[in-house]
């Protein structure tokens, strides 16, 4: 798997908190859905996609499982009845590594923690990992779905 160190930007977001299992997140992403929808954010291209994935919901108790869902935008974010708010991504030096497939079996961040990191010389940051949902959709199909995977490092 191909590894890149990069500069990931200062990105301001609109962003959902989701606590709980995370089979239950699709209820969190489906608000985020409509609040981007009522307020015109259907852009991919200009408004990206984000998962800050504070713990893994494999090796955690779910009611401990912490996932930030996210847009990225310059707008202000107006109190809404969906619980968005505005967040900021910091600007961060990261290793970056591309996965196709299932979000739910995100290859990349294995590779990353389990293979890359401990073979790198580098360590990991204070920042939670950053998952770039490149591509979106109800009717993208599982073996299209792209998402980049930002580790930020010290």
């Amino acid at each position: 798997m191909l590894v890149e160190i990069v500069q990931f930007p200062l990105t301001k977001v609109a962003a959902i908190e989701h606590f709980g299992s995370s089979e239950t997140e699709c209820e969190s992403v489906a608000k985020l859905i409509h609040w981007r929808k009522e307020n015109g954010y259907l852009n991919q291209q200009k408004y990206q996609c984000y998962g800050i994935h504070y713990t893994n919901p494999k090796s955690i108790a779910p009611e401990l499982h912490h996932v930030d869902f996210c847009i990225s935008m310059d707008d202000p974010v107006l109190t809404n009845n969906y619980g968005v708010m505005a967040k900021t991504i910091p600007a961060l030096r990261c290793a970056k590594a591309r996965d196709i497939g299932s979000r739910s079996n995100n290859k990349a961040i294995i590779y990353l923690l389990e293979t890359w990191l401990p073979n790198s010389n580098e360590e990991m940051g204070v920042f939670a990992p950053i998952f770039h949902y490149v591509n979106v959709g109800s009717t993208l199909c599982e073996s299209e779905m792209i998402t980049d995977v930002y580790l930020p490092l010290k």
